[in-house]
């Protein structure tokens, strides 16, 4: 069984960084096109970034700039790169991804920004 475990989130002052990790683990043999989702309290779950197992990126438009999405394909990880954090950034943020060709969650990791 494949399983996306997230890592690095915290509690940040506005104007401060985080970095997010999603690492795969299980038996995997296809890790394709990975993404960042966040869900806020009382909102819909929103996609934050997306790459390609080619490393095409896109971006929702209010993080561009400030985010950067990347992988390590020989570790199966990937990473948010979370720069000029905002209040409006605090939410539940969701690793998924193409684990052996099945869509995949990871459990979701907090990032508060606030002064």
């Amino acid at each position: 069984q494949v399983q996306l475990v997230e890592s690095g989130g915290g509690s940040v002052q506005p104007g401060g960084s985080l970095r997010l990790s999603c690492a795969a683990s299980g038996r995997l043999y296809s890790f394709g096109t990975m993404a960042w989702y966040r869900q806020a309290p009382g909102k819909e779950r929103e996609e934050v970034a997306r790459i390609t197992l080619f490393g095409r990126t896109t971006y929702l438009e209010s993080v561009k700039v400030r985010f950067t999405i990347s992988r390590a394909n020989a570790e199966s990880t990937v990473f948010l790169q979370m720069n000029n954090l905002k209040p409006e950034d605090t939410a539940v943020y969701y690793c998924n991804g193409l684990l052996n060709g099945v869509e995949t969650w990871g459990q979701g990791t907090q990032v508060t920004v606030s002064s």
